[in-house]
């Protein structure tokens, strides 16, 4: 026994020697899981055929050349795991601490199922704390191996030896995640079938040779069970020979060589972490269920058949991933799938986008999504928003335009875009109105609501007479004057208010910016108004300034 335990060791230590190698090769190999790249889903490029099978080529070469929605399944590590842990048979004999020792490989047959075969062995005890009397021959021929124990007291006890080869399919639960890229823990259930073999001892002998029964007079049967459990192992001195199980069939002479086989099911869970690409950890249970009520040693109790017992085996898992990481992804249970299908709708790479068709419907060279006047005629040269140019902006387009520049002191202007132009001199205001002075007549004040700088339709009508009026006298200037209170606020406001007058009767109405004196304090008045009125010779200024405070600007 010591010699396979140095071998366990010294296979543990190999492993993780090669395990470490591993680790600093994955660095610069296929792996780079911590990647955010699309080239880079999950442990590898879902486009690079370097991790496709010869056999799955075509369904990847179709995949790549946009004829199939799927790419090929890619070749992945078998898993080579080694495991060790606390072995017990729960039966009607108590079972005392036993160990466990294994080995097993794991292929996945897609991302969520996989095939595990293993290879174990374990060692069982168990003490009974309850005092027996030896069956008699009519219980079982079993019993009549010792005939120096019949109708003898004694406690229940056994060691048994199992040898085990078992195949399982095993399901991951965790591995097909909405919200991350791939799991850290797998969380994993399993069932299959386990080929089981056994061999029992028993101690039951003071002197085996003299086949002399233990007398257990000293022990108090009427205490706790841990008492008497403890009492009893005091007496036993570890002299096992073959349980009365290994005196069935086939080989009665010598029962000590009887290596009993069942058929048995098996089924568990357990759950993996991950600790690199190449290596994770694993905690597991597994029962198995060999429906032979002998392997405990005892078949019978009294002349009550003792209940099927479960083999229990809870263990730790130290799980190598093997393979080539430039040829073969990591485990497929580890991998997430949903991983490409989303870094292509959040990148696309390979997806197939149609090219875009922008319409145009009256072949402007502007696309109706941004064409401000849609029906514009075959032709007609557009500005950037899609409607006619209007070079002169006399509101006449130019392919209408009969005087396609129009001075701006000839505006307002006909249907054809034709302006009534002033006289060109001084003698064309002889018997109308005096020369050199403005005949502009009283203009308004644009009153503004609370502290708006925004214009209403009805102040907008309202200067667009007023810009009539300067059209008809082209001479004339116009003040435009704000009210402000002592604050830098009152000031910015008045400026801006002023400002949006003077830009509306430029930009909107075509007057020229000269045309106008610009003040925007200094003068007593409302507040809330701008007032509009002719400019005396006497009027000087410029037409604009800057902004007394620029940080307060209001755009509304």
């Amino acid at each position: 026994m010591a010699s396979k335990k140095y071998l366990f060791l010294a296979a543990l230590a190999g492993m993780l020697v090669m395990s470490t190698t591993s680790f600093g090769q994955s660095k610069t190999g296929g792996y780079n899981l911590q990647s955010n790249s699309n080239a880079n889903v999950g442990g590898h490029d879902y486009l690079d055929t370097a991790y496709v099978s010869q056999k799955n080529m075509a369904q990847q070469e179709s995949f790549l050349s946009n004829q199939s929605i799927y790419p090929s399944k890619p070749r992945d590590m078998w898993e080579l795991g080694i495991n060790g842990g606390y072995y017990t048979i729960w039966g009607s004999v108590p079972a005392q601490p036993g160990y466990g020792v294994g080995v097993s490989l794991r292929k996945s047959l897609g991302y969520v199922f996989s095939l595990r075969g293993g290879l174990n062995y374990g060692l069982a005890k168990g003490i009974d704390y309850r005092l027996s009397t030896w069956p008699g021959a009519n219980s079982s021929p079993a019993y009549n191996g010792y005939p120096s124990m019949a109708g003898q007291s004694f406690v229940r006890n056994y060691k048994s030896q199992n040898y085990s080869a078992s195949v399982d399919l095993v399901a991951s639960l965790n591995n097909i995640m909405f919200h991350k890229a791939e799991n850290k823990v797998d969380w994993y259930v399993f069932g299959g079938y386990t080929l089981l073999a056994y061999k029992t001892e028993t101690d039951i002998f003071s002197n085996v040779s003299s086949q002399t029964p233990y007398n257990f007079s000293g022990v108090d049967f009427s205490g706790k069970r841990s008492d008497i459990i403890k009492a009893v192992k005091g007496v036993l001195q570890g002299n096992y020979v073959a349980a009365p199980n290994q005196r069935r069939t086939p080989n009665n002479n010598n029962p000590s060589k009887n290596l009993w086989l069942r058929h048995t099911p098996d089924f568990g869970m357990g759950v993996a972490f991950k600790v690199s690409p190449r290596f994770n950890i694993g905690v597991e249970q597994k029962f198995d269920l060999p429906f032979d009520p002998w392997i405990t040693g005892y078949g019978v109790n009294g002349d009550q058949i003792v209940k099927n017992p479960v083999i229990s085996y809870t263990s730790v898992h130290l799980n190598f991933n093997l393979g080539n990481a430039a040829k073969r992804t990591q485990p497929l249970w580890w991998m997430n799938p949903l991983s490409y299908a989303y870094s292509e709708l959040n990148a696309p790479r390979h997806m197939k986008l149609p090219t875009p068709v922008l319409p145009d419907a009256d072949g402007d060279g502007v696309t109706d999504q941004f064409d401000k006047c849609p029906n514009t005629p075959a032709g007609v040269p557009v500005d950037v928003h899609g409607c006619p140019l209007d070079t002169d902006g006399d509101g006449v387009p130019d392919y209408k335009d009969k005087q396609l520049i129009t001075p701006t002191y000839c505006q307002p202007v006909d249907a054809d875009g034709v302006g009534k132009c002033p006289c060109p001199d001084s003698s064309c205001f002889s018997g109308y109105i005096k020369a050199n002075a403005c005949n502009l007549g009283t203009l308004p004040s644009i009153n503004f609501a609370g502290r708006t700088v925004r214009l209403s339709k009805d102040d907008e009508a309202l200067l667009s007479d007023v810009a009539n009026r300067m059209r008809q006298s082209p001479d004339c200037r116009v003040v435009v004057t704000g009210h402000a209170e002592a604050s830098k606020a009152s000031e910015q406001l008045s400026w801006d208010r002023v400002n949006a007058v003077i830009k509306y009767l430029t930009d909107k109405q075509g007057v020229s910016s000269d045309r106008f004196i610009f003040q925007y304090s200094g003068v007593p008045g409302d507040t809330h108004s701008v007032d509009l009125r002719a400019a005396t010779p006497e009027d000087q200024g410029p037409n604009m300034v800057p902004p007394p405070h620029p940080n307060l600007r209001r755009s509304r």
